[in-house]
């Protein structure tokens, strides 16, 4: 009973160890976006100027686009935290495989961004602006500026690592591809009830996000048998070993 009290203690110490590299590497790369605010805004809007309608605007933005960067900074640091907390519990050839998702989660999650800012953006925001031409004059605050540009991005920021997230998953043997493959119906509805909520209501606009969040989710059960096969593999390879020693 004191071992495993003793097994628990040391795991919630690991843990919290975790999560305070994690926490300390959000506070680091927030405050080196809070340093570049003015790069990264220039960037977004260029010599457009936006309209704030008080002091403390100016201190959301500020707050917001820094929270951006550090959670983008974050991943990567976040990812490698969870591979050591559960290292110990994986075989040599378990540890070199899903390393490797540490930096995969990391790019797939800034082109996940950049699906949403360079085509679902401009896509939606034309959509709007033309909708309502004739009837206001449109003025940008840039609190509602950068809120529509952070929902229209940062979904699909997260969406787009959903295949390294399923093959370390696989690789952990929490799930497999025959679980996926149960569930596709299911998935692909919420995956289009997701695609419908955040874009126009048309069809073209819906059939552009919706291809992408299938291809996603097929993409991933793919992966999920390459790993499994895998893991299977290597676990027939291993008793096959052990068999040989005890004879």
């Amino acid at each position: 009973m004191n071992d495993k009290e003793l097994n628990l203690v040391d795991h919630l110490e690991e843990l919290r160890k975790r999560i305070i590299v994690s926490a300390l590497a959000f506070v680091v790369f927030f405050i080196v976006g809070f340093i570049y605010v003015d790069d990264i805004y220039k960037w977004f809007v260029g010599n457009t100027k936006l309209l704030v309608l008080g002091p403390s605007d100016i201190m959301w933005i500020y707050f917001m686009l820094a929270t951006v960067v550090a959670v983008a900074g974050t991943i990567p640091v976040l990812a490698l935290q969870i591979w050591l907390f559960v290292r110990p519990a994986l075989r040599p050839i378990e540890r070199k495989i899903t390393i490797s998702y540490v930096p995969a989660l990391f790019f797939l999650f800034i082109i996940g961004l950049a699906f949403g800012y360079f085509i679902i953006f401009p896509m939606v925001l034309d959509f709007l602006v033309n909708m309502g031409r004739d009837m206001f004059v449109t003025n940008f605050t840039a609190e509602r500026y950068f809120s529509f540009i952070m929902n229209m991005t940062l979904p699909f920021g997260v969406l787009f690592e959903l295949p390294v997230v399923v093959m370390f998953l696989t690789s952990l043997g929490i799930i497999n591809p025959f679980v996926l493959s149960k569930i596709r119906k299911y998935a692909y509805f919420v995956l289009i009830i997701i695609a419908i909520v955040i874009t126009p209501p048309d069809f073209m606009s819906d059939f552009v996000v919706t291809v992408p969040l299938l291809l996603l989710y097929e993409i991933s059960i793919n992966l999920s048998k390459f790993v499994y096969r895998k893991r299977l593999k290597k676990q027939q390879e291993d008793e096959l070993d052990e068999e040989v020693a005890e004879a």
